[in-house]
């Protein structure tokens, strides 16, 4: 049945696959605690973006005890990297927040080495006319405000879709939600 496994449950299981594929240099978007450094493999060059220069306690002791970790303070639509520099992004729950989608996607494939992967785990808007979507769209403006931007109402598959990424693979799941609707969700990889 939809909607049984919650999405803390849905992100663990998603990490626990997802990231220890990953090798060489891996941006880290939006790294808050920096937890997915902790998926990652040894040898891996964690970089971890955040826009502002106060971070978690967190997300600092993991950059003192990771070799090869750096901290890039600016925004996902102003990567400080060259082109072509990082093997794979990681994006979970972030591209919700960022101000402006296309432009941050757009960085993305730029430091993005050919063939490099974003790998993502995203909550997304509902379906259009659904209970949850019209749900989301009210929430939207206090959610901005409240959640370091986090606008639940994108349809962020679309954006990465229209992003240019050479391919895009998709899995749709849906999560409990709240007041009896269900939190949809995304994770996949785009290729660069």
């Amino acid at each position: 049945m939809p909607g049984t496994t919650p999405t803390s449950e849905l992100r663990r299981r998603w990490r626990t696959s997802a990231l220890p594929e990953l090798r060489g240099v891996v941006l880290d978007l939006g790294a808050g605690s920096g937890i997915a450094a902790d998926h990652l493999a040894s040898g891996v060059s964690w970089l971890a973006l955040e826009p502002r220069s106060r971070i978690e306690p967190a997300l600092r002791a993991r950059l003192a005890h990771r070799s090869g970790s750096r901290l890039l303070t600016a925004p996902a639509e102003a990567i400080p990297l060259e082109s072509g520099s990082v093997d794979a992004v990681i994006a979970s729950t972030v591209l919700c927040s960022v101000r402006d989608p296309a432009r941050a996607l757009d960085e993305v494939r730029r430091v993005l080495r050919p063939g490099g992967r974003l790998v993502f785990f995203e909550h997304v808007a509902g379906e259009h006319g659904s209970w949850t979507s019209v749900l989301q769209a009210v929430y939207a403006p206090l959610s901005r405000l409240i959640d370091h931007g986090c606008d639940p109402h994108r349809d962020t598959a679309a954006s990465i879709r229209a992003a240019g990424f050479a391919s895009v693979e998709v899995k749709r799941m849906l999560a409990p939600g709240v007041l009896g609707t269900v939190e949809p969700l995304i994770e996949g990889v785009a290729v660069a």
